[in-house]
């Protein structure tokens, strides 16, 4: 999750990989030591709070920046609901690494490390799907689907602008993460079902986050998106990442990306690298 212009959000199978490879060559590993290196030295002495995405396995963090926890997600207001291409977190099902990328957040990230049917991976007679300049989507590729909270009275919209009210303080904003990777069955789950969202007790709220894939990892951070990996992100973030990956059909994904979402997506979005540096990740919680 990261910001564009006011606020707004940026965001393998073996398919996109050979795409990615024949075209492009990834970079080395010193362009990301690089950056980082430049992480950490924008962050000097400015006592920036923890950051995201991080592996949620590793419960330990060396952070001392502390802000209240964000109320549980029913609780709150839905805002936005976007994805990446490639997990941005590290952890549970998904901790195979797709490679350093082009540098700029794409083609990197983590996939699911589980295994798929080859029914599962058969090609779309259309191709691939959510195409954009940096990338696009095959069955087998994972996502990484972000639901934002909000607890101002804001109602679901485009970019993390809808999430805050212009001229008032900053609300307390949580992550509902869940990780898919996409299939080639019309059996599998729905994206338009799961991206759904009704009116509950007067708060908005997605309808079908998926509530069998483990217990949510809770820990505070911050937003996320390549435009931050040589500095920090000043924005709190309370985040519950699931550990499971859950299979969608992956031709729900692609009209999702075409229709007229009232988020107006229509593409995965890049990844910030992983935080690995202690000084720079929180204590993970139970509280969920």
């Amino acid at each position: 999750m990261i910001l564009r212009n006011t606020i707004r959000f940026v965001g393998l199978s073996l398919l996109s990989s050979a795409a990615f490879a024949a075209n492009q060559v990834a970079v080395s590993d010193d362009v990301i030591l690089k950056q980082r290196q430049a992480l950490q030295e924008s962050t000097k002495g400015q006592g920036v709070g923890p950051q995201s995405p991080r592996d949620i396995d590793i419960k330990f963090g060396r952070n001392i920046q502390t802000f209240a926890q964000a109320p549980v997600s029913s609780n709150m207001n839905l805002c936005n609901i976007h994805f990446h291409k490639n997990a941005e977190h590290k952890g549970g099902e998904f901790t195979k690494y797709a490679g350093n990328g082009d540098g700029q957040g794409f083609q990197t990230g983590y996939v699911y490390s589980g295994q798929l049917s080859q029914q599962e991976l058969e090609p779309l007679k259309g191709g691939a799907v959510c195409k954009s300049k940096h990338s696009e989507l095959f069955p087998g590729d994972t996502i990484e689907v972000h639901y934002v909270y909000s607890t101002a009275k804001v109602e679901p919209g485009p970019t993390l602008g809808a999430c805050i009210i212009k001229g008032q303080a900053s609300p307390q904003l949580r992550v509902e993460t869940q990780v898919y990777v996409t299939v080639n069955d019309n059996n599998a789950l729905n994206f338009k079902a799961l991206t759904a969202h009704d009116l509950r007790n007067g708060l908005y709220q997605a309808t079908h986050i998926p509530n069998n894939t483990g217990t949510p990892v809770t820990y505070a951070g911050s937003t996320t998106g390549p435009s931050y990996n040589e500095k920090a992100s000043p924005y709190q973030v309370t985040w519950n990442v699931r550990p499971n990956v859950a299979k969608v059909d992956i031709q729900s994904v692609g009209d999702w990306c075409d229709s007229q979402n009232i988020y107006q997506e229509d593409h995965a979005h890049g990844v910030r690298n992983l935080i690995t540096n202690l000084d720079f990740l929180s204590k993970v919680t139970d509280a969920n």
